[in-house]
């Protein structure tokens, strides 16, 4: 939840020559949701995809306030975020009272529902797993990112995923400035190619699996370097045109 309309504007059209010479990365950029026409618009006809942070899994009716996946197409979107830790109420840093976390109430079940609702439109989705301090310290991230990943891929076929982009996202190295250390990066988005491997086959290989935890330019060439991180879910270090030029530089 960052940057007026006019101010994601500026930072779209900054970021849109840094990077308009590198032509073997796929580049998205995640806006709100007022702000998505004017960030469409700015970057049709480059190769700036845009994501929306969220989606609703009805495509109409009484649901005052949500946004459906019609909606999003409608708009020129092609990504959507799905599952962040902070729409599941798992912050790495909390800046709300911690009695209104229920408000933040993503399951494994709406995740799924919302996967299903976007893939009939063609929209790609961006699936959120990663594990909380607490559970870290209790040596159960593999445990927890499993279940995450079955519940949200329930009743999906290797067809139906073939698209799908998951990004791990160690709750606690989000906002933090705590980054997760390069061996481990890779070590638990191996074991997430390697449980999709064992649920849908072949399809892990295609999958892009991506990092997300205070990413930034000078760790990105590293991460990205690993065999199984195929890019970066960029958090603050995005809001900075020249930051994150330089990361998608180094992902190219």
């Amino acid at each position: 939840m960052n940057l007026l309309r006019r101010d994601g504007l500026a930072l779209t059209q900054a970021l849109l020559p840094l990077v308009e010479t590198t032509t073997n990365v796929e580049i998205g950029l995640a806006p709100n949701y007022i702000s998505i026409p004017a960030i469409v618009s700015a970057t049709d006809g480059s190769r700036i995809g845009v994501a929306a942070q969220n989606v609703f899994w009805k495509e109409s009716g009484a649901f005052t306030g949500f946004v459906s996946p019609a909606f999003l197409l409608d708009a020129g979107v092609k990504y959507v975020i799905i599952g962040h830790s902070e729409t599941r109420g798992r912050f790495g840093k909390l800046e709300v009272p911690e009695s209104t976390i229920g408000f933040f109430a993503e399951t494994d079940e709406t995740v799924n529902l919302k996967i299903k609702a976007i893939l009939p439109h063609g929209l790609v989705p961006i699936l959120c797993v990663g594990e909380n301090l607490a559970e870290r310290e209790a040596n159960d991230t593999d445990n927890i990112i499993r279940g995450q990943l079955d519940g949200a891929l329930a009743d999906l076929t290797s067809e139906d995923i073939a698209t799908l982009v998951v990004a791990y996202e160690p709750v606690w190295a989000i906002g933090t400035g705590k980054t997760c250390d390069t061996p481990e990066a890779e070590r638990v988005c191996a074991m997430i190619r390697s449980h999709l491997a064992d649920r849908f086959g072949a399809v892990s290989e295609s999958i892009r699996i991506q990092y997300g935890g205070s990413v930034k330019a000078s760790n990105a060439a590293e991460l990205f370097a690993q065999p199984n991180i195929d890019g970066g879910l960029v958090g603050g270090a995005s809001l900075n045109a020249e930051e994150f030029a330089a990361i998608i530089k180094a992902a190219a």
